[in-house]
């Protein structure tokens, strides 16, 4: 009788760690049969680095007739492994989410608030192995899959010319750039820009 007990705790307990694992998002990169990006559904759970109020990276840019916030999520495994070494391993996924800012509704007088309409979803992807500069962009529209951001596009140039942290713009993220400095993990381009490391200031 204690053995068929000790035996149904045995099987209720492997049952139980197999839902469990089936029931846990995943947040490393999932790719299509033809090398798509499958698009992290659950990003939302991640961890939120910053947000951005009408960036713009160009000179010579001209105002949008529109207001825009980027917000910017990265996978918890990345990011608990960022505060230990100031710098992103291997399937690292940082999510750019595009929203329209709202200035008129409910009590509101002043000011800009995030509207509930996703504008654009940039997913930045480190995968070592599979992409030549261990970077790759994917942008999404409403579809569920995206396929690579080809390496002539200036993004790729962009990053790699001022990017704080290995191709990635830690100088946005204000929890995180602390953190790289304390680890010596600073790009000497961001440096050279920046006077020795001081932010102004999203992937």
């Amino acid at each position: 009788m204690l053995a068929r007990s000790t035996m149904l705790v045995i099987v209720l307990a492997i049952c139980s760690a197999r839902l469990g694992s089936q029931s846990m998002p995943t947040s490393a990169p999932e790719y299509t049969h033809d090398g798509q990006l499958k698009v992290p559904e659950n990003y939302r759970e991640w961890i939120y680095l910053t947000s951005g109020f009408d960036m713009s990276y160009s000179p010579g840019a001209q105002g949008a007739d529109h207001h825009m916030f980027d917000n910017v999520f990265v996978n918890p495994e990345s990011y608990k492994a960022f505060l230990e070494t100031g710098t992103w391993p291997d399937k690292t996924m940082l999510v750019l989410e595009v929203r329209g800012a709202e200035g008129k509704g409910s009590i509101n007088q002043k000011g800009n608030y995030q509207g509930t309409d996703r504008m654009g979803l940039e997913v930045h992807v480190k995968d070592e192995k599979r992409f030549p500069g261990k970077w790759a962009f994917f942008g999404f529209d409403d579809a569920k899959t995206a396929k690579m951001v080809p390496l002539e596009a200036s993004c790729y140039s962009c990053h790699a010319a001022h990017a704080a942290v290995d191709t990635t713009f830690v100088q946005f993220y204000p929890t995180l750039l602390p953190i790289a400095k304390s680890k010596g993990t600073l790009s000497d381009g961001y440096k050279k820009e920046s006077g020795g490391g001081k932010s102004s200031g999203t992937t």
